[in-house]
């Protein structure tokens, strides 16, 4: 446990990407960290991007201009790519 080395504190930015991250794996574009493999889960995609959705309305206002846009184009992109994979074009 000597090497094992401490996380990184978590910010907004940190928060948002790993939340973005695992909208990714649940949509297969990116693989799960554990298995390697990617494989589509939709609902959980919805359900994370939802999430998101959810954390934008309730810190709106409190946002640095900087973090607002980080996470409008965040949440831009997760559901332009979960609109393709769920129209079944992605």
């Amino acid at each position: 446990m000597a090497d094992e080395k401490k996380p990184a504190p978590i910010d907004f930015y940190t928060f948002c990407v790993s939340l973005g991250s695992s909208a990714f794996v649940h949509m297969g574009d990116a693989p799960h960290p554990e298995t390697g493999e990617a494989h589509a889960n939709l609902v959980l995609a919805q359900q994370t991007i939802d999430i998101l959705g959810m954390l934008q309305d309730k810190t709106k206002g409190n946002l640095t201009e900087e973090e607002a846009r980080f996470l409008d184009n965040l949440l831009d992109d997760l559901r332009l790519r979960y609109v393709t994979k769920a129209s079944g074009k992605g």
